[in-house]
């Protein structure tokens, strides 16, 4: 065993920690963030859906947007977050990886990590705690099965 890296994350947000064994203290490395991930999708979006006409009606009907925006840009963010994962992962940095998000998230983080990178994950938290203290999210993911 080596050492360890806990991400703390949610959309717009991740929190690296590490710490030398499963559970030692942990110490903060670095912290990433997007805040376009955190706006409201109508922000995101630069004006309203364009429009078009209803034959059989004659009238006029919005049209819906081909992809959520909020959705793309927790995307985005995940990738973000997996490159730097995989990027301690080659560097040596770390053995294990401990995954704690919201669901949603944390299905997006899964998906955006190469094969190698997810077989270090040797536990995963299914909470959001982004305002939580080192001492907090040690305590949480120490008492996770």
């Amino acid at each position: 065993m080596g050492p360890v890296w806990v991400v703390v994350a949610q959309q717009g947000l991740a929190r690296l920690f590490r710490r030398e064994k499963r559970f030692s203290p942990l110490e903060e490395l670095d912290n990433l963030v997007q805040p376009e991930a955190r706006l409201h999708a109508k922000d995101l979006q630069s004006d309203r859906p364009g429009r078009t006409v209803n034959r059989p009606r004659g009238g006029r009907t919005a049209l819906e947007p081909s992809s959520d925006p909020k959705r793309t840009e927790a995307e985005v963010f995940a990738r973000r977050v997996a490159e730097r994962l995989h990027e301690g992962r080659t560097a040596g940095d770390y053995r294990e990886l401990v995954l704690v998000a919201g669901p949603s998230f944390l299905g997006l983080l899964r998906d955006a990590m190469d094969e190698d990178t997810a077989r270090c994950v040797v536990k995963e938290v299914r909470k959001t705690i982004p305002d939580a203290t080192a001492a907090d999210i040690q305590a949480i993911v120490d008492q996770a099965d």
